[in-house]
């Protein structure tokens, strides 16, 4: 079964399946919209239903790491809003 990890040179520090990009928080966020464990691990190479279950252990254990990865999400959506154009016609070339 693979360890829970935090690097921050991968995927920003959030924690994640030993040996993989695959953060706690995506497994969960399936899990959340009704994937079975199976049916998770069998969306990745190397994952297995144990560490699908580890990797939600980790988050139910640290409720607070999801809240955190939320606030985080929302306030990163709110910046690209801010800068994106109000009209994006403005910015097509003129033929």
């Amino acid at each position: 079964m693979k360890e829970i990890v935090s690097d921050e040179a991968i995927l920003g520090g959030t924690p994640r399946l030993d040996g993989t990009r695959i953060g706690v928080v995506h497994i969960y966020r399936q899990y959340q919209e009704g994937a079975s464990p199976e049916a998770i691990a069998s969306n990745y190479d190397d994952v297995t239903v144990a560490d699908v279950h580890n990797a939600l252990a980790f988050v139910f254990d640290n409720p607070a790491l999801l809240r955190d990865q939320e606030t985080a999400e929302e306030e990163a959506i709110e910046r690209i809003r801010e800068r994106r154009p109000v009209d994006p016609e403005e910015f097509k070339p003129q033929l």
